[in-house]
């Protein structure tokens, strides 16, 4: 086979995986943004949108999801891809072995990064070690080259073995580290390497229609998974066969095992990924001080390459394995314990001591390296350890950096009455409520105009009493926690954005039962859920489960139209048309191609006793409203609020216009404001009585990201707009009109 033409390009690790998945040219990306992969999908939908490639890129609400897409998509025989990281690939993880039992071939990038908690979006390894025992091949890249050569011999390699792909990654020292790095000139040349696509038994074969997934018992699923075994054991000799073929192809060796300068070294550190070419400066330099040491790493973690570790330090005296993540109470992350079995396992003996390093991103440098082979020389060192950990203060007290907002600070300035089912609020204004202390503190790290603390302020300032907060990640969560310091004075939670509503119901309910049985002094407190950035995407399950169950918090979502945290890709609330890392303007695509999420209606349809909308552009009744929803979460239930919540840095507006933008969605009917009140709808402004309505086009010219949607070309797609929101305040008006709607 003869080499083919290739050209140099300076890209990073996402970038060439993206570039890669073009060059294949796959039918159907499932995905969901998380940090550090979300540039993927980025890119991808960058060139789709540029007519670059035909992959269908399907936007999920969780991870969940985005793998049941992959499985659904490949179970009809074409080619699939998908890309996430950390605690996505553990929710995405039930789904993994479905794959790989039923045999469905696809690719899965994974930049590494840490799972939380605490939460970190930093690269470790505690990730991809959850997925050793789920069937799946894994190649390991050490380098952006090695990402792009991984994944074009995945595909091939999970099809000619019908087994499932991982391509695995260093988060951020790779996924994003520009380096030079050749790709092969012509697409062609990469889909002629791949092979033509070979469709065998799939689901959309009605002639020959095949049961996928079926249940099945002992002895059928010992045979079943003895079968994936076989696989597994088989993919030892095509892997290294595809290998062999694509360095004929491109010139560049990939491998199991990699190493250097190991041939006649007496002590071997191991490190997986991208300190691999860090660890081998430390091996330079300390060869040059007479010392035979020698470094090795993995290009597959799966099937394990027992045989090949083993020949590699048969004349070692000692080896040391560094782990990025560690595998609690077994002395060694995965890699210590898998290379330690290995070697035992062939009857070797060397000294074999573990380290622990590099967790949360922690940067590992050449003295670093240098560090751990000096360790294998000293006579009393422990087997297992932490490299790089400080002892804290012995005496450190945690300073209380406010004084804490209780039910005497918060003051009665707002009074609710219930007199024939209807609420009567009073002192719920801006003016009332300039007393009431406040329970976030100044000093955050938001954006200049981000209205996220507007709008918290603005609901807490409606609240009595004490409260305890529960922020889903998100914007909100990062830039007011960032430890050591909080900017809350009051008890405040941290959960992800699938359980959020789920986590605050919980701790709702443990108040209440300890108060039951006189574990806690008698007290009111009100819980708040703060959720946005998406969280009501993938979130959404969650809130459903605690509306369902009418437990007594509050819900309040801050809707700022896209993932924001991650960079904005697009949520199911941002606008339709509008442009975002996930939605882009090219040939091919004119932003988000589907209407926003109606959460509001949607919350609404569960029967909970209390749904409304606020807007900062009218505080007095958002103030209302937030001490509407705490007398319903104390009386009768869950409460839900949503705000339309500006973020000028990816709307594409000033900060200082944020509160005429936020107004003309209100008078434009896209974010209407009224409320829900056990099941009665009210009208709380109605912009065509007061002659404020305006069309959507005011709004959107506004805005950067759908200002193109005003310009020529695009009346088609604004006459759906206008004619989706028309029609949506039409039912809503139609429902405010009526005595039991």
């Amino acid at each position: 086979m003869e080499r083919a033409e290739q050209i140099l390009l300076f890209e990073s690790g996402n970038e060439l995986a993206a570039y890669a998945a073009k060059q294949i040219n796959y039918h159907v990306m499932g995905y969901y943004p998380i940090t550090p992969s979300t540039q993927i999908a980025e890119y991808l939908d960058q060139m789709g949108a540029d007519g670059e490639h035909a992959i269908a890129l399907m936007p999920a609400e969780g991870e969940h999801s985005a793998a049941g897409i992959c499985y659904g998509a490949s179970t009809g025989g074409g080619r699939v891809f998908n890309a996430t990281s950390a605690n996505g690939l553990l929710y995405a993880l039930e789904q993994l072995p479905v794959q790989s039992g039923t045999r469905m071939p696809m690719v899965l990038n994974v930049a590494c990064r840490t799972v939380s908690g605490p939460l970190s979006i930093k690269g470790d390894h505690s990730d991809i070690m959850y997925t050793l025992n789920t069937g799946w091949i894994i190649l390991f890249a050490d380098s952006p080259q090695e990402v792009y050569d991984c994944n074009i011999c995945a595909i091939r390699i999970a099809e000619q073995l019908k087994l499932p792909v991982i391509v695995a990654f260093d988060g951020f020292f790779t996924s994003h580290q520009k380096r030079n790095c050749y790709v092969f000139s012509d697409d062609e040349t990469v889909q002629k390497f791949i092979g033509p696509i070979s469709m065998g038994n799939t689901s959309l074969n009605p002639e020959n229609p095949v049961t996928i997934g079926s249940y099945m018992n002992e002895p059928d699923l010992m045979n079943n998974k003895y079968q994936l075994h076989l696989a597994m054991e088989k993919a030892r000799t095509v892997i290294l066969q595809v290998f062999e073929e694509y360095h004929r192809l491109s010139g560049r060796e990939l491998s199991a095992v990699k190493s250097y300068r190991a041939d006649d070294a007496d002590t071997l550190l191991f490190v997986l990924g991208s300190s691999y070419l860090t660890a081998r400066a430390a091996v330079d330099k300390l060869r040059g001080e007479g010392k035979r040491v020698g470094v090795f790493t993995l290009g597959v973690l799966r099937p394990f390459p027992s045989e090949q570790i083993a020949d590699l330090c048969k004349s070692a005296t000692t080896v040391l394995i560094a782990d990025r993540q560690d595998s609690y109470g077994a002395g060694g992350g995965n890699m210590s314990l898998e290379i330690r079995a290995a070697l035992q396992q062939k009857g070797l003996t060397p000294r074999v001591i573990s380290r622990i390093y590099g967790l949360g991103g922690r940067d590992f440098f050449e003295e670093d390296a240098i560090e751990l082979f000096r360790t294998c020389y000293k006579e009393k060192t422990p087997d297992f350890d932490y490299l790089g950990v400080y002892e804290g203060e012995k005496d450190f007290k945690p300073e209380q950096y406010f004084k804490a907002v209780t039910d005497t600070e918060a003051l009665n300035l707002i009074f609710c009455t219930e007199e024939n089912g209807k609420i009567t609020v009073k002192g719920a204004t801006v003016r009332d409520t300039t007393a009431r202390a406040k329970r976030l503190a100044p000093g955050h790290g938001a954006c200049p105009g981000c209205g996220i603390p507007v709008n918290v302020n603005l609901l807490l300032r409606g609240i009595e009493g004490n409260a305890v907060l529960l922020f889903q990640t998100g914007c909100g969560m990062v830039v007011t926690t960032n430890y050591p310091k909080t900017a809350f004075k009051v008890p405040y939670v941290h959960n992800l954005f699938q359980n959020g509503a789920a986590t605050l119901a919980g701790l709702s309910k443990m108040y209440h039962k300890m108060q039951e049985r006189g574990e806690l002094a008698p007290g009111d407190i009100t819980f708040i859920m703060v959720s946005g950035d998406g969280g009501m995407d993938i979130g959404m399950g969650s809130a459903l489960g605690t509306a369902l169950r009418n437990d007594p918090v509050i819900l309040f979502e801050y809707d700022n139209g896209g993932y924001m945290n991650t960079g904005y890709q697009l949520s199911y609330s941002t606008p339709m048309g509008a442009k975002s890392a996930t939605s882009h303007l090219g040939e091919k695509s004119w932003g988000k191609s589907f209407f926003n999420k109606d959460m509001p209606r949607i919350m609404a349809a569960t029967g909970m006793p209390y749904v409304a909308t606020a807007a900062e552009s009218d505080p007095n009744d958002f103030i209302k409203k937030a001490a509407k929803a705490q007398f319903y979460a104390k009386n009768y239930g869950t409460a839900y609020i949503k705000c339309l919540s500006a973020c000028p840095l990816n709307w594409g507006d000033k900060p200082n216009t944020e509160r005429k933008v936020i107004s003309a969605a209100v008078n434009s009917c896209y974010f209407p404001l009224y409320e829900v009140e056990r099941g009665h709808t009210s009208l709380s402004f109605d912009p065509e009585a007061k002659n404020k309505k305006i069309p959507m086009a005011d709004f959107l010219k506004m805005m950067g990201r759908t200002r193109h949607l005003c310009e020529d070309g695009y009346s088609e797609i604004l006459d759906r707009i206008q004619n989706e929101v028309d029609l949506r305040w039409k039912r809503l008006k139609a429902l405010s009109e009526h005595p039991e709607l």
